[in-house]
């Protein structure tokens, strides 16, 4: 990082061009996952990865957090991590909900539903 004459930091250019750059080569990959057509778990994973990444890319460097101090980026980054957690256990919970479900009551998830005829 460079400082100038009047003691302002300034970033490299070239490190902005990088990112930017990767940032589309994310995007390319996310894409990619449609166009390969991945299907079920993998593509929920996938495209979640690289919105994760190409987030944390924008986040870190374009929102200037990885020069911050410590207990800043902390406060920034600590309550999305928080709701990411609750998020998780929600899902988790929302597993066994259903899967208890189908096996108290029987209910088939998959099964489609049953139509009324006049």
């Amino acid at each position: 990082m460079a400082s100038t004459a009047s003691g302002q930091q300034q970033h490299p250019l070239g490190l902005y061009l990088k990112i930017w750059i990767l940032l589309f080569v994310l995007s390319a990959f996310s894409y990619m996952v449609d166009y390969y057509d991945v299907q079920g778990f993998w593509r929920w994973t996938l495209v979640l990865f690289f919105m994760v990444l190409k987030s944390g890319f924008i986040l870190a460097i374009f929102m200037h957090v990885v020069w911050e101090r410590m207990a800043l980026a902390l406060t920034i980054l600590g309550p999305p991590l928080i709701l990411l957690l609750l998020i998780f256990f929600m899902a988790f919970e929302g597993n066994y909900t259903q899967d208890a479900r189908v096996q108290y009551f029987g209910h088939d998830a998959d099964r489609s539903p049953l139509h009324v005829e006049h």
